[in-house]
């Protein structure tokens, strides 16, 4: 039995020594940070957490109660690596953490913070003095053992964290940083400055048409020399290069693409394939002497900033036809004249004409002011807005009645032209009909006005037996033409016999143009074609990338998070990867909304002192070499 004469811890005792301790661990104690753990994925089928986020950071009073093993064991190398044993314990008021940490938890999402009402192992201590951070191993709570019936604190044991890519997060520099170098660390080399590079191109007879790979040979270690006869004419000889590949093995030839078709050929040339180590690659050649390709083209500007080789175009071998357009008071199109006839039209192109838009000040109703003598019936007058110099066109009326002095009893709107207005002041509305045969004295009223879509003009063409166009017809004049639209002859489906070249860029590891290699070189052409670059990514990478920040990959979608930004070389230290960076994509961080392009994305940890895989292999392949077959044997 208990003695009845005894309280065995009253509420204000208990209060006293609360406070008491508080006190004390203000007195002796120092400020420590608390950073509770976060799950973000977890294994439903092990239950175990794959994934885990410290973002939150809490400061506290902690007393040191042993200190003799913060310098643990030492680093002990292990089967599974280096083994870091510091250790730490250290003692919090339970009031404190309960009225600081706990009632911040508790708002939290459940699958996120398991308990929140007590420390638990896997949060995170920042010890300040060592700056270093420690993991919570095991909370002890009952010791000192219910003094008064109570427990006053929480005692941490703790050993150094050993990092295994959690996401940390705390927007405390000295925290955060403590991880930056640690981790499996990739690279992104990113493109600072692009410049469009630039290519012109040559035309001539007598070129190579298409080469024929009969047999792309085998045995291939290196490139092999392409090597054709010589042209009739000096200095008019075809090259090209050859572009291995390797299929189960077997490194062959591809195919071959020309870096100059040639000129001047009567006859289609041999082709040698020698060097390069392999053996029986043979190739034929076409030629075209009637009509001209593009034999080359020259790159005159290389540009910047290409991570991946740009899509290169050439103009097509015929010229397009173009022609204006006429608009008339009425917005309607009155003529369309060719200014250029085109090339090489087999049949009559398509005509296309803008449309004319929404006219806005069309005249809706109009009533008669003043019917003026000497009209005729069913003759047409005009009636000009007050701002025609701006770009209003006039309404047309035509007369359907007059009486015996020729002054008018009816009319129609004809066309209601646009920008006519209806004033709060009958008298501002009334408009001067121009034209016809009487006095200039019949004056209309605008009543009412609307906006109302034009009806796009429509044409067609006539070709010669030339191959040019010779005239258009219009079959709809449209309505509503504000401005003069624009005239849009096809070329693309209806030339005579020309075939667009094509080609393909290559590009340096310094992100520029070097080459221009011919796919097709085309025929018919008249003149020497346009070839257009197409610009790189981008033109100028912009912002600075924050430590930590989530990056997302235009086109892959692929993220990462940022562990270091240096802006002198554009490099991007990244961890977290999720997915396969392409060469090319911008990336865009979501914080600091810095945007650039990637030059190429190296997957290896180069950071990582410990981190020797690379060599280790490419020691092992110099010892077993297993291209070939398994030495010991296929099962």
């Amino acid at each position: 039995m208990l003695n009845p004469f005894f309280l065995q811890g009253s509420q204000s005792e208990q209060r006293l020594v609360q406070e008491l301790i508080n006190e004390q661990l203000r007195m002796y104690g120092i400020d420590v940070t608390y950073i509770p753990r976060k799950i973000v994925n977890r294994d439903t089928i092990l239950n175990e957490v794959q994934t885990s986020k410290f973002d939150d950071n809490y400061t506290i009073e902690a007393y040191i109660n042993t200190y003799e093993g913060y310098s643990g064991a030492g680093d002990i190398l292990t089967k599974f690596g280096m083994s870091l044993k510091d250790e730490l314990t250290i003692t919090i008021s339970k009031e404190r953490f309960e009225d600081f940490i706990a009632m911040f938890l508790e708002g939290e999402d459940d699958d996120e913070i398991i308990v929140s009402n007590r420390p638990r192992e896997g949060d995170l201590i920042y010890f300040p003095l060592g700056q270093r951070l420690f993991e919570v191993k095991f909370v002890e709570h009952e010791d000192p053992f219910y003094q008064l019936g109570k427990n006053y604190v929480y005692q941490l044991k703790c050993e150094l964290f050993e990092y295994e890519d959690e996401v940390i997060d705390t927007s405390i520099d000295e925290i955060d940083t403590q991880i930056q170098d640690e981790g499996y660390i990739t690279t992104l080399q990113l493109v600072g400055i692009g410049e469009t590079a630039s290519a012109s191109s040559l035309i001539q007879d007598g070129y190579i048409r298409e080469v024929f790979l009969n047999n792309d040979g085998s045995g291939y270690t290196s490139t092999p020399i392409i090597q054709f006869d010589d042209s009739p004419v000096s200095g008019g000889t075809a090259t090209a290069v050859a572009i291995t590949t390797s299929v189960a093995g077997v490194h062959s030839i591809k195919e071959i693409l020309l870096t100059n078709a040639g000129f001047g050929y009567t006859a289609a040339p041999g082709i040698t394939i020698y060097s390069g180590g392999g053996v029986g690659a043979a190739a034929t050649a076409s030629i075209e002497t009637t009509e001209k390709g593009v034999v080359s083209i020259s790159v005159d500007d290389g540009g910047s900033g290409y991570p991946v080789a740009p899509i290169i175009t050439v103009a097509h071998p015929s010229q397009a036809a173009t022609a204006t357009a006429t608009v008339g008071a009425s917005g309607t199109i009155t003529s369309l004249t060719i200014t250029n006839p085109g090339t090489q039209y087999l049949s009559a192109p398509v005509v296309a004409i803008s449309t004319s838009g929404t006219r806005s000040g069309v005249i809706d109703l109009m009533t008669s002011a003043n019917a003026g003598s000497g009209y005729q019936a069913n003759e047409t007058i005009r009636l000009v807005p007050n701002n025609v110099s701006m770009g209003g066109t006039e309404a047309i009326i035509r007369i359907d009645s007059v009486d015996g002095s020729g002054s008018v009893t009816g009319f129609t709107t004809v066309y209601g032209g646009h920008d006519f207005e209806v004033s709060s002041n009958p008298s501002a509305d009334f408009y001067e009909a121009r034209g016809g045969s009487g006095n200039d004295n019949f004056r209309l009223m605008v009543n009412s006005i609307q906006s109302i879509a034009g009806i796009a003009a429509s044409a067609t063409a006539t070709v010669s037996a030339g191959g040019t166009v010779t005239s258009l017809t219009i079959t709809d004049p449209g309505s509503g033409y504000q401005s003069v639209p624009t005239v849009t002859i096809a070329n693309e489906d209806s030339i005579k016999s020309g075939v667009r070249a094509t080609a393909r860029v290559e590009v340096s590891s310094g992100n520029i143009v070097t080459a221009v290699r011919i796919v097709n070189p085309g025929i018919g052409y008249t003149e020497n074609p346009t070839v257009t670059i197409e610009n790189p990514p981008l033109i100028a990478g912009i912002g600075t990338f924050i430590f930590n920040e989530l990056i997302t990959g235009s086109s892959s979608g692929t993220t990462a998070r940022v562990k270091e930004w240096i802006s002198s070389s554009k490099t991007l230290k990244i961890s977290y990867v999720d997915g396969t960076f392409t060469n090319g994509e911008l990336i865009v961080g979501a914080e600091s909304s810095a945007s650039y392009a990637i030059d190429f994305y190296t997957n290896d940890d180069t950071y990582d002192k410990y981190t020797d895989n690379d060599s280790i292999e490419t020691e092992a392949d110099l010892i077993v070499d297993f291209t070939e077959s398994n030495p010991f044997g296929n099962y």
